[in-house]
């Protein structure tokens, strides 16, 4: 197959239907142009409308700026059969695609809209002209069609044979209740492909089978001209057809082309992540913080002697790197590849005794990241190894009604610092207060990209606390993607300093 197959990345309209996720004009617009001019979707649906007034300024401002790029016509509306309404807040928004939302089964018809279909083609007619009028190109959703090829199929035939004799640019079927499987939407596709041949034809899945990849990959081997898919899966209950998996899966399972750049799927990810407030599991294929994670000894052994463990979904196509795991399982190649990404060079006798650490801390359930290993080796061999960057005490003041404060002293290459720093919470003053320090010292601080806390469960106010804190890694020679330390105390916060004195021994090595 090679045929070329169009993306429209629907994260912002349909992804926002994500229970608890809401974006802000400002995060929308940043969205929206990272999708475009990095990872080069082809279009983005990015708002319904009629929704709020809020969603009318946030279309006015990415319309804005895509007017300046050129790029208003890849910039796409969800709207409704309302013959002006739709096609006047459009008017308004300045946006000029619309994608029209219309019924694709007879369930759907009879029981919500309750009119013949009829009437409703008729009123679909008058709205398409009435946009077509205004200069506004229409797309179609034939809402429920998954539903109406299964169970009205009559039905679904007519609507999509009348629909597509309108003046309409696409016509979108979608797996709207995520219910096909890939064969039936295979069969599907192909159906309408057979009677539709004036109109192009997309694909727009859910994934409550957890089948959403897999029925994308058969709608375009029956001959669909595009896919819909979302950043990190987001939508309706189970989610869309997740964008990092489908597009890996259809390069590579079916030699068909897109636009999408790969090595930006990461980026992209990360950044809905963090305005989405969904955190990306680590499992996650493509994108998780573990796919590319090799845990037993014996996979490490493999990948060093030829990378016998790798498959064709490589962590550089992403702009990742693999990783080897330290814990109960890992092997003498685990400790060997780490040390290496690292920088140290060990004596077999002391490698040996970091690995016996590694494994009994394994059996006893602590987590033991790459970024610890300086730490257990400065242990086991009675050798400092770091710059010895030490913070000898931190008073934070927090509370209601009260501005955040911190009193930090530490001390470096045997001289002794203080500063005072506000801030919005006990660790941002103290950051505050850090900043000045390194700032004196000329030392050049990560970003902080995550921030997680851990508490074991059991509801016991004493918990041993784990803040696990992720960091730029520019500030390396290496330039690594990113680096975690993990900080334990019974305060959250100390638990946070407690990691952020080990980034900066780490980066000072």
């Amino acid at each position: 197959m090679n045929q070329i197959i169009e993306i429209l990345d629907v994260t912002l309209r349909d992804g926002e239907q994500t229970h608890g996720v809401v974006f802000t004009p400002e995060e929308k617009l940043n969205i929206t142009k990272f999708l475009l001019l990095h990872l080069k979707v082809n279009r983005v649906e990015i708002a319904s409308a009629r929704v709020s007034e809020g969603e009318k300024q946030a279309v006015k401002k990415i319309i804005s700026w895509a007017e300046k790029e050129n790029l208003t016509d890849k910039i796409e509306i969800l709207g409704f059969v309302d013959f002006d309404k739709t096609v006047n807040w459009m008017n308004e928004a300045g946006a000029k695609v619309l994608n029209l939302l219309t019924k694709g089964s007879l369930n759907h018809l009879t029981y919500q809209l309750k009119k013949t279909s009829k009437v409703h083609i008729s009123e679909i007619e008058k709205t398409i002209r009435n946009a077509v009028d205004n200069k506004i190109k229409v797309n179609v959703y034939l809402e429920d069609w998954s539903n109406g090829f299964l169970h009205s199929k009559d039905y679904m035939i007519e609507i999509a044979k009348a629909v597509a004799d309108f003046p309409i640019e696409k016509l979108f079927l979608p797996d709207t209740l995520g219910v096909l499987s890939p064969e039936e939407t295979f069969e599907g596709v192909s159906l309408v492909k057979s009677i539709v041949k004036n109109k192009k034809i997309e694909f727009h899945g859910h994934n409550d089978y957890s089948l959403a990849v897999a029925n994308c990959i058969y709608a375009v081997k029956a001959g669909i001209d595009g896919l819909h898919v979302s950043v990190n899966g987001l939508g309706e209950r189970a989610g869309n057809s997740p964008l990092e998996a489908v597009i890996t899966a259809i390069h590579d399972k079916l030699n068909v082309k897109t636009s999408v750049i790969e090595s930006e799927i990461t980026t992209i990810c990360k950044l809905v992540e963090v305005f989405s407030g969904k955190r990306i599991s680590d499992n996650r294929p493509i994108v998780g913080a573990d796919v590319f994670t090799q845990t037993a000894g014996i996979h490490a052994d493999g990948d060093k002697k030829g990378n016998l463990y790798a498959n064709p979904i490589l962590p550089e196509r992403f702009g990742r790197k693999r990783t080897y795991s330290l814990g109960k399982l890992a092997g003498k190649a685990s400790i060997s590849e780490n040390l290496k990404q690292l920088g140290l060079v060990l004596s077999n006798e002391l490698e040996k005794k970091v690995l016996d650490k590694v494994i009994e801390l394994g059996d006893l359930g602590v987590v033991v990241s790459p970024e610890d290993l300086p730490f257990l080796i400065s242990d086991l061999s009675g050798e400092e190894i770091l710059e010895n960057f030490k913070i000898k005490s931190c008073e934070v003041i927090s509370g209601k009604g009260i501005k955040p404060f911190a009193k930090l002293n530490v001390s470096y290459k045997q001289n002794e610092y203080s500063a005072n720093g506000e801030g919005d919470g006990g660790y941002d003053a103290f950051m505050s207060a850090l900043q000045k320090i390194t700032d004196e010292l000329k030392i050049v601080l990560p970003e902080l990209l995550d921030y997680q806390v851990r508490i074991p469960p059991g509801g016991k106010t004493s918990a041993l606390v784990e803040t696990i804190i992720t960091w730029s890694g520019s500030v390396f020679k290496n330039e690594k993607d990113s680096f975690r330390t993990i900080g334990f105390d019974a305060d959250q916060t100390t638990a946070a300093i407690s990691a952020t004195e080990k980034m900066l021994n780490l980066i000072l090595k």
